[in-house]
């Protein structure tokens, strides 16, 4: 059995579903019996029976009575594709999961009064949550006010609200030209409209954005400064410090989201935390914890920004679920929060690792990264083709405002379950990549 960190169970389960993926166990062969397999291993029949459940669970083995365990054949959902285009936190080796959930919520509930969890709740959180927030918080901003907190469903609601409360139907947003897709779709939706401002090699240009401010007399910018998505650069402070002094010389709130500051070695202080009066901040805990959560927290320079973001959610979100609250609330306060992101963290710098291996480029950090195509593909064309071989990839397409500017793909790495399913996908991926299609094909005669 492999080694590494986790329970034994589950090394045992990833073990079985690694060898399949590398054609060492097929579909038919015979898996030796529990008891044999545990005096082999030198473990106890617990951990084997664990093991065997597991790789039953994900269609990796199929008992057949008296005949004994076999390796299964392929089920159909085990043909849909592989999914390399959705940016979630891989999981945490070596934390149960279901285990968390399960302690968690009964904590919830018996410090809670469950009908008062399962009726309406005022938006934006309580109090609880405003000091959670704020703890979780904590290490980007420093202290945080609780009146300055609200707690959203999700990110992608919270950029809606704040759309809605600083801006007018008609009104420029001003972004970079690769950005979070969610974004435009939302500002589309509101009527509003991105226009992205040219960048170089440390992000958003001064110059170009003060040109942009008058130009379009924006009221909102959007940020990503820290690990971006998708391209993973990272701007400097001083550029932070450029961005903050234009902003502020052209009245021009700024939106910062910023999912991935945990993950970053040697992050530089947020914009909020370089000028708080100017940013309404944004975390999500579906980049660092888990999207099942539906979590967000937003710091607001003041009290009547903080009124108007108010306002503005209750249009099209009353709440965010009171039970999902609770629980976010209860794992920040008694550590269980942080302990997941650590292992999401560790398990994350694997993940870069085995990519920077398996693609030949350099490790970098975060769940996704940003690989420049060769001349021979193109974005487009490489997604479709990867999609043919099983495989789901972004294209920079899908990022693009304005003019394309880059021929690339995002690669996620969190939505794979098991880091021999990543290797397999990424060998697929390398393979695909290094097909020159622009040579000339060999004559035969």
């Amino acid at each position: 059995m492999q080694t590494g960190n986790g329970p034994r169970y589950l090394r045992l389960a990833d073990f079985i579903e690694g060898a399949v993926a590398e054609g060492v166990l097929s579909p038919g062969d015979r898996v030796p019996a529990q008891r044999s397999l545990a005096a082999l291993l030198a473990v106890d029949l617990t951990t084997v029976t664990r093991g065997f459940n597991e790789a039953r669970r994900r269609g990796l083995i199929e008992a057949r009575g008296p005949l004994g365990t076999f390796i299964a054949a392929p089920r159909a959902e085990l043909l849909q594709r592989v999914d390399l285009s959705m940016n979630i936190p891989p999981p945490p080796v070596g934390l149960e999961m279901d285990a968390l959930l399960r302690e968690g919520m009964s904590r919830v509930l018996l410090r809670s009064d469950a009908e008062l969890l399962m009726t309406y709740h005022m938006g934006g959180g309580g109090r609880a949550d405003w000091e959670a927030g704020a703890k979780w918080l904590q290490p980007m901003l420093g202290h945080v006010a609780t009146e300055r907190m609200l707690v959203c469903p999700g990110a992608q609601a919270a950029l809606a609200a704040l759309i809605v409360a600083f801006t007018r139907p008609g009104d420029a947003i001003l972004a970079e030209p690769l950005l979070y897709p969610g974004l435009p779709h939302a500002a589309a939706q509101l009527g509003r409209r991105i226009e992205p401002v040219a960048v170089d090699a440390q992000g958003m240009r001064p110059d170009a954005l003060e040109a942009a401010c008058r130009e379009h007399e924006a009221r909102l910018i959007y940020l990503n400064p820290t690990l971006q998505n998708p391209t993973t650069a990272t701007m400097p402070e001083a550029r932070r410090v450029e961005i903050l002094s234009v902003a502020e010389r052209c009245g021009a709130r700024i939106v910062e989201d910023d999912p991935y500051w945990r993950f970053a070695p040697d992050a530089p202080p947020p914009l909020a935390r370089l000028a708080p009066a100017q940013v309404c901040y944004l975390a999500t805990l579906s980049k660092t914890l888990s999207p099942g959560l539906r979590t967000a927290y937003l710091a607001l320079p003041d009290a009547p920004a903080r009124a108007r973001l108010l306002a503005a959610l209750r249009t099209f979100s009353l709440m965010a679920a009171p039970l999902t609250n609770a629980l976010a609330t209860h794992w920040i306060e008694e550590g269980v929060a942080e302990q997941i992101f650590l292992g999401v963290k560790a398990e994350a710098r694997e993940r870069q690792r085995i990519a920077a291996h398996m693609l030949g480029s350099s490790a970098g950090a975060g769940i996704h990264l940003w690989y420049a195509l060769p001349r021979y593909w193109q974005a487009r064309e490489l997604a479709a083709a990867a999609s043919t071989e099983g495989l789901a990839v972004a294209p920079s397409t899908a990022f693009q405002q304005g003019p394309e500017t880059a021929n690339a793909i995002r690669i996620s790495l969190g939505a794979t379950g098991g880091r021999e399913q990543l290797q397999a996908a990424l060998r697929k991926l390398s393979a695909l990549l290094a097909n020159d299609r622009s040579a000339p094909a060999q004559v035969i005669v």
